[in-house]
């Protein structure tokens, strides 16, 4: 049976985002861009919300094939194997109004899922292909299927800053069990992975 695995980051205090809904805030150094990748590798669907889609697919499919910049840190190896898995990848957005256009670089590994329809569609798919089904941001979404019992693991990077205010990681109680703690030489960001207490 497939996993169902979030990745996501976190502040120190519990937040996705800054008020301004802005998630770069957090510490994605060079060690969260390995983890991510390291992620991907290991998947064999990226399921994700329509906001993460749309962001994901402006930003992701032209890195692999962008020209060299030694300075710019988002062009670096990890990064440009991350845009090739992305532009290769099955990848599934739960939406009810997303037409992907035929133009989108993606739209041929696409596939868009009803909200009402992902729970009965993640099931299925737990049966059958290899590879993790990964979710990546997408926080609304994932925290529906955690209430249903749908998540089999959070991989959650904790990024080492307290903003105080902001978009909670959780939208409801949680009850989690740790599975491991992973340091990051030269990173002050730690890994906690956990699966829901119930699974």
């Amino acid at each position: 049976m497939r996993r169902t695995v979030v990745n996501n980051i976190v502040s120190l205090d519990g937040f996705y985002a800054d008020q301004s809904g802005n998630p770069t805030v957090l510490n994605m150094d060079e060690t969260f861009d390995a983890y991510n990748l390291e992620r991907l590798r290991s998947a064999g669907t990226v399921l994700l919300g329509r906001t993460s889609f749309e962001g994901f697919g402006a930003y992701w499919p032209a890195i692999a094939d962008a020209g060299e910049d030694p300075t710019n840190r988002a062009l670096s190896s990890d990064n440009r194997e991350t845009s090739r898995l992305y532009n290769r990848i099955a990848k599934v957005v739960v939406s009810d109004s997303l037409d992907v256009p035929a133009d989108h670089p993606w739209a041929a590994t696409t596939t868009v899922v009803r909200r009402d329809e992902v729970g009965t569609w993640l099931q299925q798919e737990k049966l059958y292909g290899t590879g993790d089904i990964l979710i990546f941001a997408s926080r609304i979404m994932w925290n529906g299927l955690l209430a249903q019992g749908l998540i089999d693991e959070l991989h959650l990077t904790v990024s080492p800053g307290a903003l105080t205010a902001g978009l909670p990681l959780f939208l409801r109680p949680a009850n989690l069990s740790l599975l491991d703690v992973r340091a990051f030489p030269g990173s002050s960001n730690a890994l906690l992975r956990y699966r829901p207490a119930s699974a």
